[in-house]
């Protein structure tokens, strides 16, 4: 089985646009959310999202062109343009036969679904439609956007498991390297969901946070106060190259890939399985497809949304699933700090591990207040400040509606 390493990434996150700034800010413990300035949401139940700040696409992207794209795709033609200066290729010299694309988002182009929907609700009844209507909203268009920028030939897809799809992504590229069906894969994810179909949607679901009067603080994981997750938006890429193939044209290797899980909770459509079986199985195959003992891994990035059942269940999930050395792991959860970027989340927590793992320091878990007497908090959290501590490996998951659970493990690169 071939190895696979990380030679480049990418980000757009609420609290820095791009990889240097999104790291330094999760660090620091900065929170990106803010009141929406997207929309007027005045009559929403949730008021406030995290936001990406002062985006521009037309730094890769020109006008033309980028107003033939959702804002999902432009952010993942940002992430993935940063990337891929970051790994430092010369296409020249790359088969581009043999390197692919795959990319992974919840939802696509809600924005461009909304305005074409709200175009024709306020018209006369022509049925007038933008003709990039429909290569604007589909899921798939910002992997075929990527390939065509660079000349990727090899796979090209996207992964739609709801919030779990970026991870998906990942892993897929994964096992298509280790399997020798490419040596170098594009992969991430990016969504762009705060507007009114977004919102309101979630709104519905009850799925949102209300606190209103101080949005700063709602993402508050782990918490009895927590009230539910933040809307997020943004990218993450990550550059996964076959290892040999990165060392014969001198890459810079981030960390190496080691392995993934995928399961389903076969439960309930947004609900997880109140005992975590789901994430106790995805964690469980993941270190199994990695060869890694429990004791191995020294950080789980969790999937810690601040929702009252998802937190709760992944603790147990766990607590089952590393016993005794549960209580040897740094845990976190980033989304305190970025909100909840649905299909990219998965995108950007795997760059906050094999950061993690690089540094050697482990991000915190902000707005911790009040304790939870369901939530075993002899477990290290990571409240309120990073940690510096050896990481030698590190464990991403993230779940979607609908049941799906995945799990990524990266670990230092020895050569």
């Amino acid at each position: 089985m071939k190895r696979v390493v990380v030679t480049g990434m990418g980000a757009l996150t609420p609290i820095g646009n791009n990889l240097n700034d999104y790291w330094n800010n999760l660090v620091a413990g900065v929170s990106g959310a803010a009141p929406i300035t997207k929309f007027d949401a005045g009559l929403f139940k949730t008021q406030f999202a995290c936001e990406v700040k002062d985006f521009d696409a037309e730094k890769i992207i020109e006008r033309k062109e980028a107003r033939k794209l959702d804002l999902f795709s432009q952010y993942a033609m940002f992430t993935a343009t940063e990337a891929m200066e970051d790994a430092s290729f010369n296409l020249e010299k790359l088969n581009l036969d043999r390197c692919g694309v795959i990319w992974g988002s919840g939802i696509g182009g809600l924005q461009t679904f909304q305005e074409e929907c709200f175009t024709f609700a306020e018209g006369d009844g022509t049925p007038r439609f933008n003709p990039f209507f429909i290569p604007k909203m589909i899921v798939d268009i910002a992997a075929g956007h990527i390939s065509m920028k660079y000349g990727l030939r090899g796979p090209n897809y996207v992964t739609v498991s709801a919030c779990a799809s970026s991870t998906n992504a990942m892993i897929d590229a994964l096992m298509l390297i280790q399997l020798g069906k490419a040596d170098v894969i594009v992969t991430g994810g990016s969504e762009a969901a705060v507007n009114i179909a977004g919102v309101g949607g979630f709104n519905a679901l009850k799925a949102l946070s209300t606190r209103n009067e101080s949005p700063s603080t709602a993402s508050r994981p782990f918490d009895a106060t927590r009230d539910g997750f933040v809307l997020g938006e943004g990218s993450g890429c990550l550059i996964l190259e076959e290892l040999e193939h990165a060392k014969a044209r001198g890459a810079k290797i981030y960390a190496e890939v080691v392995g993934g899980g995928l399961s389903a909770d076969a439960y309930h459509m947004t609900a997880p399985h109140p005992e975590g079986l789901g994430a106790i199985n995805v964690m469980k195959l993941a270190l199994e497809d990695a060869g890694m003992k429990p004791e191995e891994i020294d950080y789980v990035n969790v999937h810690g949304t601040s929702t009252p059942l998802g937190d709760v269940a992944e603790t147990k999930a766990i607590k089952e699933v590393f016993g005794a050395h549960a209580y040897n792991l740094n845990i976190s959860s980033t989304k305190s700090m970025t909100g909840h970027l649905l299909g990219a989340a998965g995108a950007i927590e795997a760059i906050a591990c094999v950061k993690a793992v690089q540094e050697d320091i482990v991000p915190p878990t902000i707005n911790f207040e009040v304790e939870d007497e369901n939530i075993d908090y002899k477990l290290n959290f990571t409240f309120h400040k990073a940690q510096k501590r050896e990481v030698r490996a590190a464990l991403s998951n993230t779940f979607g509606f609908g049941g799906h659970n995945t799990s990524v493990i990266v670990k230092k690169y020895n050569g």
